[in-house]
């Protein structure tokens, strides 16, 4: 029990007046430098803001182990609630700690897991046949598909393991490469040296019809490669998840960037606020997964708000 709890129960026990004190969330991710995850903090914020919470935002900067142990100090510090952005099943002992406590964690395009009270997120599945299905079908049917995943991300493995099943019912399409760049400062930079490799050891025009990335940054990243090696009029087609601004700016310029899928980000910050909301009322929450409504993006309505 915590100083504050044992504050309120004497305050009541006695009839004393006390003022309602601000609810304590914490918001834990290691992926903050990734422009979604910085959209689902800005929804998540506002919304805080307007329930009067006391919230704090923090990041461990690309390190999956340390979400544990900051974790388990806000237990400590006695939140009332948690928010994660990161696979839960590489925090099994900071989710382990929080349940102990008596404290709900509730994900943020997260992934699904018994200690998980809800996870909001948009339909990984639906948003990844989407976009593979455009690019299949923009290619005919036919032809080599580079593919840029992240397994070790639940929202994004799902995304792969889609994509796959797609090109899959494809017999004349190939994946050439399978890449997981390194996303440490978003995957832009990385996946741009990848394409670079990949274009070199294919430097045949047509040797190369299409890029699926899971996300946006690796899209952006395959762009510049493929723009630097003076192959864009190849007509190589790329596809991406997010629409975030700068894939929208490419997007609508008409180039080789074609298509992404607009994830409402700051509706999935707001939607885990209110699931947190709804919680600390005391509601017991059975849709354990919580989808929020995607558009597809491309350059007919990349310029749209």
């Amino acid at each position: 029990m915590t100083l504050r709890t044992t504050f309120i129960g004497l305050a009541a026990a006695t009839g004393l007046g006390v003022p309602a004190l601000a609810q304590e969330v914490a918001v834990i991710t290691p992926y903050l430098a990734q422009p979604g995850t910085q959209f689902y903090v800005d929804g998540f914020t506002a919304r805080a803001e307007e329930l009067g919470w006391d919230l704090n935002v923090i990041d461990t900067a690309g390190d999956v182990a340390a979400v544990i142990s900051r974790m388990e100090d806000v237990v400590n510090q006695g939140v009332d609630a948690i928010v994660i952005n990161v696979d839960p099943a590489q925090i099994g002992a900071g989710l382990q700690t929080a349940e102990d406590a008596g404290i709900p964690v509730v994900g943020m395009d997260a992934g699904s897991d018994p200690l998980v009270a809800a996870n909001v997120t948009s339909n990984g599945y639906a948003m990844a046949a989407e976009t593979a299905v455009y690019v299949a079908n923009r290619i005919g049917g036919e032809g080599n598909v580079v593919m840029f995943t992240f397994d070790p991300f639940p929202p994004v493995q799902a995304r792969g393991v889609i994509a796959d099943a797609v090109f899959g019912n494809f017999p004349d399409i190939q994946v050439l490469d399978r890449i997981t760049p390194d996303v440490s400062d978003g995957g832009i930079a990385d996946s741009r040296a990848q394409m670079e490799a990949l274009l070199a050891a294919n430097p045949e025009e047509g040797s190369i019809d299409a890029v699926w990335a899971a996300w946006d940054q690796p899209a952006l990243g395959a762009l510049q490669a493929i723009e630097a090696a003076g192959r864009a009029d190849e007509g190589i087609v790329i596809t991406g998840i997010d629409a975030n601004p700068q894939a929208r700016e490419a997007i609508a310029a008409g180039g080789n960037f074609e298509a992404s899928v607009a994830q409402d980000f700051e509706g999935i910050g707001q939607t885990a606020a209110d699931t947190v909301a709804r919680i600390l009322e005391g509601e017991e929450i059975v849709q354990r997964v919580i989808y929020v409504p995607t558009t597809l993006v491309t350059v007919a309505n990349a310029d749209a708000e």
